[in-house]
């Protein structure tokens, strides 16, 4: 089992990684949440049905009734009207300010559980047991959220879970396409900070089948451990840690305009990724080989290209919205090496044309 410890302004806390960790979990929440009142788990239908009676039952060992809320699968579920659901049902059965609430799922389950924990009674402790490999960039660093029709995480808050619980056994189901959509982002921290473990990502990962055992425990290490060093540094998002928005504001755009739940997180994000390392060779006039790159991506099956029924200037009007976006001019991340960022302003007619040449 591996260890790290997230230090940010407002919490420092554990995250522990390894196989079969989920017995310690009890353990867990005595050691990093005082006195606890109530247990509420969080977890989402495909996921409830594959690992939360096994979860409840290790719970049982230290409170008499964990309780449990199961929400829908899928991106739909960071909504207005299943967060008011989970609020209900939390006063309904008592729990109060020493209450937990853990959030047993993948990213959607993170943001909406641990939107829930930050607004109810003011802020409750909370903690995340990531079952996917996209969570692994959620379940560290506190940014919470639900969606608005208008626009992706738009509306949540900074709040800091008290522990992250990552047993890689629990991804063991995890279908193919939602493991490529975790890989996206954990390609996305070697790109922006660690040239050393892009490196190794491009020599010993040549297909979804290759992100197993220690391999896969490996990936995920040194994903979070970049994710804990930009949140360290920038908790609330006010300059370093924008940099992991990289390839996010055209994923967005194209999540949002696809219709959430069409195309997934991580293929939005690779075809962001893509357009952000060609947009960078064309304004500072380098090589970052980001054809050799799309090639490596489509070993995965990734998307590599916008798809074609979706209007260039609608995405554009997307990226204009985004909550990174000021002044409504587009900030885009860019590279201008492997490991070096750079945050730009791009125009809108020069970026309405760069969509059109992306192909």
């Amino acid at each position: 089992m591996d260890r790290l410890t997230i230090v940010t302004k407002s919490k420092t806390y554990p995250m522990y990684i390894g196989t079969e960790i989920i017995s310690q979990l009890p353990q867990l929440i005595q050691d990093t949440c005082n006195q606890v009142s109530k247990v509420l788990v969080i977890s989402d239908d495909s996921v409830a049905v594959l690992y939360l009676d096994k979860v409840l039952d290790i719970l049982k060992q230290q409170s008499e009734e964990p309780l449990s809320f199961v929400i829908p699968a899928g991106e739909k579920a960071k909504s207005f009207e299943v967060y008011y659901q989970c609020q209900t049902f939390a006063l309904e059965k008592g729990l109060d300010r020493s209450s937990v609430i853990l959030a047993l799922g993948g990213g959607v389950v993170g943001d909406l559980a641990g939107f829930v924990a930050a607004t109810f009674m003011r802020g409750i402790p909370f903690i995340q047991i990531p079952t996917t490999l996209l969570a692994h960039d959620s379940a560290v660093g506190g940014k919470v959220a639900i969606n608005h029709e208008l626009g992706k995480n738009m509306i949540g808050a900074f709040h800091q879970p008290n522990a992250v619980l990552y047993d890689i056994d629990l991804m063991k189901t995890l279908p193919k396409i939602e493991l490529r959509s975790g890989f996206a982002e954990v390609i996305k921290h070697g790109l922006i900070w660690d040239p050393e473990f892009y490196r190794w990502l491009t020599e010993k990962i040549q297909s979804l089948d290759d992100l197993r055992g220690e391999k896969l425990q490996y990936a995920v290490l040194k994903g979070i451990a970049v994710k804990a060093k930009v949140v360290s540094e920038d908790e609330q998002e006010k300059g370093l840690r924008a940099i992991l928005n990289f390839g996010h504001t055209l994923g967005h755009a194209i999540e949002a305009e696809s219709g959430y739940g069409k195309i997934t997180h991580g293929d939005g994000v690779a075809i962001g990724m893509i357009f952000a390392l060609k947009v960078s060779e064309k304004l500072f006039h380098i090589n970052l080989e980001s054809e050799k790159i799309r090639e490596w991506f489509r070993l995965f099956e990734f998307p590599t290209a916008i798809p074609e029924e979706l209007d260039r200037v609608k995405l554009l009007e997307r990226m204009k919205h985004d909550k990174k976006a000021t002044s409504g001019k587009v900030k885009m991340v860019l590279l201008k090496n492997i490991g070096e960022t750079v945050i730009e302003d791009i125009g809108d007619e020069q970026l309405l044309q760069l969509l059109k040449d992306f192909h």
